[in-house]
């Protein structure tokens, strides 16, 4: 073996073990979303006329396309998981080896263990290497897994493989953009970020692609775009799967040559130096912001660049609306317009950042016991601070950080929007986004809740944020009842433009964070902190 991967073997036998139990979870979740649209499809929509019913809907609806990209074949149940399955899981799966990569790599020199193993017979590319055939190992996994439950459930043999495909070739592409982020990045924290960052901006070029309908040459923009042209279940093409995977060689390439030349436990990304007074971090208060400002800032300009991205997909969908037949025949009809069609669609939007800005505020909340378990909490409390103000000072930016990337995000989308179509008011979509706000707060506050009173229970608070997405988007699309529907806080929402919107719901929803929140402070004054 190459002197500079000495120590492989047995150092991938033990990382395997040891983070098995971190990387099942990502194989069941994707998997089951593969399976579990094989399996409904004949439930939900048992008959031709159903089907057929569904596909003109969903052909109508560019938001679902931002998401889940083209519906190329929805009468077919291998064509609807291709159409359900194919960007979420794909996304899903590029997020599983991001996180692979960076826990197994940099992560490791953060907190010491690194070290200690280099101090054992182990060459200088065998910890990088590793944790990127990590990937490449559970990227096949997935993809066998999905493969042969998703046809045990139903699904076409062929047309299952060519769907469990792209999750694999999704999987080995961005281990090695997190390989190259680990590199960039000045420690774990950051690696990810950045990593993370490139898969979102790749998903959101994907989504604007398909949403406006461009088409053409714009699909190759993104490789995320060149997996939908395997086109599962309707083509069926394998030569995009060979680019997916001379992609990931070249990046896994470029990420080993630039760690041959990083210096250990630094990124080429120098760490900022800090403050050479107290300044902002005089008071637990401006040490809450201080500890979360890198990504509040990086979050802020985000939502920014979602405002314009967004703004001017709303530009281009009357377009869209007026090409679509059952759209056109209600505009001539005077049914509805195209401004209320176009706002219709911004509701949408609007429920979809809030959702990203739901992840925003959970993500804070998650850095409340990510500081317990790095034992910077108890010193800070081991003084006159009391546990409700150190708790408080972190909710407030929980709360507070979400609001305003709504606000942020909803005021560009509307003057972007505006600019283009008359009928549309700035005011009305920034309402629309104030309207949003206490139900981000709402899942927030679950996170809050589970990490104040029982931080072993904190996965809720991420799948608060999962049910959320599945019952506003694919609740309706299965024909949920209201009371299932009525789970996510969004769907108390109204659409601020309507004759009479129903503000009752958005009252009940703000009830139940305060409950959220309340549980919270009086759990955390009680339990054991780290």
């Amino acid at each position: 073996m190459n002197q500079t991967l000495t120590g492989a073997r047995p150092l991938l036998r033990a990382a395997l073990k040891q983070d098995a139990r971190n990387i099942g979870p990502w194989i069941v979740l994707i998997t089951a979303l593969s399976a579990s649209s094989v399996l409904a499809y004949a439930w939900v929509f048992p008959d031709l006329p159903a089907r057929q019913q569904l596909s003109s809907t969903l052909g109508s609806n560019p938001a679902l396309s931002l998401i889940f990209g083209p519906a190329r074949d929805l009468l077919t149940a291998d064509g609807f998981n291709a159409w359900r399955a194919g960007a979420l899981g794909g996304f899903f799966a590029a997020l599983m080896a991001i996180f692979i990569v960076v826990r197994n790599s940099r992560a490791d020199e953060d907190s010491g263990q690194a070290e200690l193993l280099a101090s054992g017979v182990m060459g200088r590319q065998t910890r990088l290497a590793v944790a990127m055939l990590m990937a490449v190992l559970a990227s096949i996994a997935l993809g066998v897994v999905s493969w042969l439950v998703t046809v045990a459930f139903g699904g076409g043999w062929t047309n299952s493989l060519a769907l469990s495909a792209t999750f694999t070739a999704s999987g080995l592409m961005f281990a090695g953009v997190a390989g190259i982020a680990a590199q960039i990045g000045s420690d774990a924290r950051a690696a990810n970020s950045i990593a993370v960052a490139t898969l979102g901006i790749a998903f959101i070029v994907r989504g604007y692609i398909d949403a406006s309908q461009t088409g053409g040459w714009a699909v190759w923009l993104t490789p995320l775009g060149w997996l939908e042209q395997v086109r599962p279940a309707t083509a069926n093409n394998g030569w995009p799967l060979l680019l997916a995977l001379g992609l990931a060689i070249v990046l896994a390439g470029v990420a080993l040559a630039l760690h041959a030349r990083r210096d250990f436990g630094l990124g080429m990304i120098a760490p900022r130096r800090g403050p050479a007074r107290g300044g902002l971090v005089a008071s637990v208060w401006g040490l809450a912001l201080r500890i979360n400002r890198g990504s509040l800032i990086s979050w802020l300009v985000a939502f920014a660049g979602l405002g314009l991205v967004f703004g001017f997909l709303a530009t281009s969908i009357g377009d869209v609306f007026a090409s679509n037949p059952n759209m056109g025949g209600l505009i001539k009809s005077g049914a509805t317009t195209q401004a209320g069609l176009i706002f219709g669609f911004l509701v949408t939007i609007l429920q979809l950042v809030g959702i990203i800005a739901a992840v925003l505020g959970v993500q804070v909340v998650m850095r409340i016991y990510a500081e317990e378990t790095d034992y910077r909490v108890e010193p800070v409390l081991a003084g006159a601070l009391s546990r409700v103000k150190y708790l408080a000072s972190n909710a407030i930016i929980a709360f507070a950080a979400p609001a305003v990337a709504l606000l942020v995000a909803g005021t560009v989308i509307g003057l972007v929007a505006a600019s283009a179509e008359p009928g549309i008011a700035v005011g009305d979509v920034v309402l629309q986004a104030l309207a949003t706000i206490p139900a981000v707060w709402t899942l927030v506050g679950l996170a809050l809740a589970v990490v104040g009173a029982n931080p072993r229970a904190r996965l809720a608070g991420w799948l608060g944020v999962v049910a959320t997405f599945a019952l506003t988007l694919l609740g309706p699309l299965f024909k949920l009842w209201n009371w299932i529907l009525g789970i996510s806080p969004l769907w108390h929402v109204p659409n601020v433009t309507a004759t009479s919107p129903d503000w009752s719901g958005l009252g009940i929803v703000t009830v139940v964070a305060i409950a959220f929140t309340a549980v919270a402070f009086a759990g955390f004054r009680r339990r054991d902190v780290i």
